[in-house]
């Protein structure tokens, strides 16, 4: 589907609003202790419990889908070594993920398992977004996996509970397979990702890296009679009254019998808006729309 530029009513999307450092910090406190409070209040939904590889791989053989992105990507005026102290956190954080069993009516919470990412735990500076531009901070490079365990959810019968969406877009597609927004963002921990299980049979986690790929599977004991296509219906760049571009796209999947290729339903997952922080009728320069893995 090819891009199109409209403008737009000011109506549709709001205006860029700065606000300042102090009223930033006390949003933060007052929206991650609320966050706190509902964890105290749903503890009991939150699944915690993980198996180890050999015994999930033995209990919970099929494969219902799987994805993989690369850890390492060039961007533009992004330090390579964020990018290694992004595997590094990665890598921490999937000791916490994988093997996560999802059982019936259990809810997957990103920051319920990893909790804070700090120095002490071993999380390093990587990059994080922030207003349009990056910055480093510590257990920077997180989203990628938000990213590929949401893209992955959206080929299984699984609920996403909370998803929330990446507010710029910061670089020009160049080589993207993937719609664009299709991933997830992170923030600790109130701008959370949490899945859960509405189906009536149990999912297991499975997370691992290998050769510079972040690699995943939602894997189950039973097959799975259906089959998830996901896709794009509408891509725009919309001019805004005010000055500058927004980045706009529609979302959809469609259920499938696996056994007739029948279609059930055509469902809408999500309908995506971003500041775009360049020109978009500028080439793409060899760096990627998404610097956190999808």
């Amino acid at each position: 589907m090819g891009f199109r530029i409209r403008k737009t009513s000011s109506t549709l999307f709001p205006k860029k609003v700065q606000r300042s450092e102090l009223r930033l910090l006390l949003g933060k406190l007052y929206f991650q202790w609320k966050r706190y409070l509902l964890w105290l209040c749903e503890r009991k939904s939150f699944a915690t419990n993980r198996l180890d590889s050999q015994t999930m791989d033995k209990e919970f053989p099929i494969s219902v889908f799987a994805h993989h992105s690369p850890i390492y990507r060039k961007l533009k005026d992004v330090p390579m070594y964020l990018q290694e102290n992004k595997k590094v956190n990665l890598s921490i954080a999937l000791s916490k993920l994988n093997g996560l069993i999802l059982e019936p009516g259990q809810i997957f919470s990103f920051w319920y398992l990893v909790g804070k990412p700090t120095k002490r735990k071993g999380y390093l500076p990587g990059m994080q977004l922030k207003n349009g531009s990056f910055v480093e901070r510590t257990g920077g490079g997180l989203c990628q996996m938000a990213n590929l365990i949401y893209w992955m959810t959206l080929h299984t019968p699984l609920s996403v509970k909370e998803r929330w969406r990446h507010s710029f877009d910061i670089f020009p597609d160049s080589n993207r397979t993937l719609p664009f927004g299709s991933g997830a963002t992170l923030f600790y921990n109130y701008i959370d990702l949490q899945i859960q299980n509405t189906t009536k049979q149990t999912f297991v986690l499975h997370l691992w890296i290998e050769e510079g790929e972040l690699c995943g599977e939602w894997k189950t004991d039973l097959t799975i009679p259906l089959k998830y296509v996901v896709y794009e219906s509408y891509h725009s760049f919309h001019a805004e009254p005010w000055g500058g571009y927004t980045r706009r796209n529609t979302i959809r999947r469609k259920v499938l019998s696996r056994e007739t290729k029948e279609l059930i339903e055509d469902q809408l997952v999500t309908e995506n808006i971003a500041w775009m922080m360049y020109e978009p009728l500028l080439e793409s320069g060899g760096t990627s729309s998404d610097p956190t893995g999808l």
